[in-house]
Formats: C-alpha cells, structure tokens, sequence
C-alpha cells in the first residue's frame, strides 16, 4: 500500500474511533467528572492508533464489513489506554509525559489515574459485550472478550508488565 494510500486508511479509522469513543465513553462533566474528565484526557488524547488500524486492516481483508470492527478496534485502543495510565505511573515507569503532554496522573494525581485505567479496561469488555444489536453474534462476542481477557491479563499483557 502506498505511503498516501496507508495515511488515508489511517485517518478513516481514526475519525470511525473517535466517533465510537464519543459515543461510549462517558461525557466529561457527567459524575464523577474527574474521572471522567481523566478518561477522555487520555483516550482523546491523539496518538497513532496502530492497533485498532491494524484490527480494521485484518478485518477488511477477510472481508468483514467495516462497522463491525468498530467494537473491537475500540476496544483495543481502550485496553491500550488502560495500560498506558498504568505504565507510567510511579510505581511502573513514573513517567511524566505520555504523547508530549502531562501522563494521566500528572494531569489529574495518581488515585484518579488508577481509577481511569481500570474503568477503561472495563469500558473494553462493555463495548464488546454490549448486546444493542444483532450484528455480532453472542458466540463472536464470547471470543472476543475471552481473547481480550487472555491477552491483556498474566499471561499477556499484564505479564509483560510484571516482567519488565
């Protein structure tokens, strides 16, 4: 794919995500707004999106129809944020900036960027469980989450960390 071809791919999922994530992640002045106002911080916060683009990309070339990925390309990114928050906090990486702004829990303090984290890793199962509609069956959403679940816990994602 040429370079302008994979930029344009990468701007039409990132405008479909932020359009997902405006619509499930709480408004930022909604109880408790700091919280909430952490989670959008950090989610809206910009970046690349490697890894719901690359969702979108498997997912077309088997020929599954675009907002059908939605779910999980959301849900990929929200696990990612979650994970984000809780890599740079002080007893991680202690890191201070994340994207070239302040990490969450510089921006906010750090029981409120614990409790972001794990509100996003939440929000990732909801968006995939979330029953609305008829377009995924319950058995597709079952392996999603069960393939989230063991890719972000101890033997994934959550391992990783231990390790590092």
């Amino acid at each position: 794919m040429p370079d302008a071809a994979l930029a344009a791919f990468m701007a039409q999922c990132q405008e479909r995500l932020e359009r997902a994530f405006d619509s499930w992640l709480p408004p930022a002045r909604t109880h408790p707004a700091t919280l909430h106002e952490a989670i959008r911080y950090t989610v809206m916060g910009g970046g690349k999106r490697i890894r719901p683009t690359l969702v979108y990309a498997g997912g077309q070339s088997v020929g599954v129809d675009r907002q059908l990925l939605d779910r999980p390309a959301c849900a990929i990114e929200l696990i990612h944020a979650y994970s984000l928050i809780h890599d740079d906090l002080p007893a991680m990486d202690d890191d201070d900036l994340r994207r070239g702004k302040p990490s969450c829990h510089r921006a906010f303090d750090e029981a409120t960027a614990i409790l972001a984290g794990d509100a996003l890793q939440s929000l990732a199962f909801q968006v995939l469980s979330n029953g609305n509609d008829d377009s995924i069956s319950e058995a597709t959403r079952l392996r999603m989450i069960h393939t989230l679940a063991l890719a972000s816990g101890s033997r994934g994602m959550a391992g990783g960390q231990a390790i590092d």
